[in-house]
């Protein structure tokens, strides 16, 4: 089996028609790792007079995600820069981040946008979506085109088989052009295989870069659950949300299974993780932290005539901030930059400002 994937990676690199950059979409998780691994491996058996397509290993850091998550992907990336210089390969490591003003923090503590649910998941698209995009549509532009290469498996579910398949090319190619990015395709070396496939390979093999795949698999011991994986548009991203890795103060899920799995298996500081999280879930919908008034200063209301809730008041943003700090103290992990914090209370002083200019003038 790891043979014959090796093959046909080799194989698509190799493919003149389609001498373009891959990106690959690296989580930290399982199927992402094996993805990585297996690309690394394959290229290092190219001859090198044959190693023309540039490859970039690309992590989307939404700037919110797991400790312990982020700390693989750095780990890992670090490993795979070295060997890539020792064996003279053309990999790139690169990192997609959102930008300053659409960080979460600064939206949610900044402009006091509400926090995200299943109906109203405005992280989505500018934590991960435009980040990712940017930097394929760039490619794109000095390239003419881009190949993605994923992780995702038809074995993950039942909804992701079907995606995969409505996308599948009828002249049986290896490439599907993206659904929503003009000059992107999308390549999938690992799309038959099964979970089991995925861990028998991880456990058999150590990665080519250096190290094993230890941490990987305790990590997934230890937490229990599953990677939010690379997303590239909406439809990508329905797996964020459920018992995954992916961002700690994600509130569109009702508990973080995995977050409580590193809490039951000794690491007691990820609670004050768990307990904030589930505090701002809390307060989203208690009318005394919510505005009435919307941003654009309309009320709107429910059928049933009840006010639905405007941005967070500003004391409950200070509070929420306050309550953060705290938290990043206890935990002694980095949860909101400086730069954020400042952003922050410039969009606090100008809303103060504006209201007492309204106010003065009514």
């Amino acid at each position: 089996m790891y043979e014959k994937l090796l093959k046909n990676i080799i194989n698509a690199y190799k493919d003149e028609s389609q001498n373009h950059p891959w990106i690959i979409g690296f989580s930290g998780g399982k199927d992402s790792s094996l993805v990585s691994h297996l690309v690394f491996d394959a290229i290092t058996r190219v001859s090198p007079q044959k190693r023309v397509r540039n490859i970039y290993f690309v992590s989307n850091d939404t700037l919110v995600e797991s400790p312990f998550v982020k700390r693989q992907v750095q780990e890992q990336f670090s490993l795979i820069q070295n060997a890539a210089k020792c064996f003279s390969l053309p990999i790139t490591i690169s990192y997609t981040k959102p930008l300053l003003e659409h960080t979460f923090w600064v939206l949610l503590i900044g402009k006091g946008y509400p926090c995200p649910n299943q109906k109203m998941r405005w992280c989505t698209d500018r934590l991960k979506i435009k980040p990712t995009s940017k930097f394929i549509l760039e490619n794109i532009s000095r390239f003419g085109s881009s190949i993605i290469v994923l992780g995702v498996r038809k074995d993950e579910s039942q909804s992701r088989k079907k995606r995969i398949e409505k996308y599948a090319n009828l002249d049986n190619s290896y490439l599907t052009p993206h659904s929503s990015l003009n000059g992107a395709f999308i390549y999938r070396p690992i799309v038959e295989l099964t979970t089991r496939d995925v861990w028998h390979i991880l456990g058999q093999y150590d990665p080519p870069w250096g190290g094993t795949h230890e941490k990987l698999i305790q990590m997934y011991r230890d937490a229990d659950g599953g990677e939010c994986p690379m997303a590239l548009s909406k439809e990508d991203s329905t797996g964020c949300g459920s018992s995954r890795f992916g961002c700690w103060v994600c509130t569109v899920v009702n508990k973080d299974k995995s977050l409580q799995g590193f809490v039951d298996s000794g690491q007691k500081k990820y609670q004050s993780l768990i307990n904030f999280r589930d505090w701002l879930q809390a307060i989203r919908n208690n009318p005394n932290f919510r505005q009435a008034r919307r941003r654009n200063g309309k009320l709107e209301f429910l059928a049933s005539g009840e006010i639905i809730g405007g941005p967070f008041t500003l004391n409950a943003r200070k509070e929420i901030l306050q309550r953060l700090l705290v938290v990043q103290d206890e935990t002694q992990e980095l949860l909101i930059s400086s730069e954020e914090i400042r952003l922050i209370k410039e969009l606090w002083a100008t809303e103060i400002s504006d209201k007492y200019l309204r106010g003065s003038h009514a």
